[in-house]
């Protein structure tokens, strides 16, 4: 069975990431305590994903599980890309 991919999800899951990074900066999406540095927080992902499925038109069908899974990936991937980045940078 073939993957089911929202590609308007995606972009709008992509656009409100950018805007929190771009307001927040990349630590907002870090836990804050625990042993694990550089730990992604959860809650803030889906704070991302529930974010983009509420605004979109409501004209549109609910997303599939799937693409939503899709985009979770997706944007844990980033953030892990820009946290190795980062942490490349400090020298860690």
């Amino acid at each position: 069975m073939a993957d089911i991919i929202d590609i308007t999800l995606l972009a709008d899951v992509r656009r409100f990431f950018q805007k929190l990074i771009e307001q927040r900066g990349l630590s907002y999406f870090l836990q804050k305590d625990g042993p694990r540095l550089f730990q992604i927080e959860p809650s803030k992902v889906e704070l991302v994903l529930r974010t983009a499925v509420r605004t979109r038109n409501p004209e549109l069908p609910a997303p599939h599980e799937k693409a939503i899974e899709h985009c979770r990936l997706e944007l844990r991937r980033e953030l892990i890309r820009r946290v190795a980045s980062a942490m490349l940078q400090t020298g860690l």
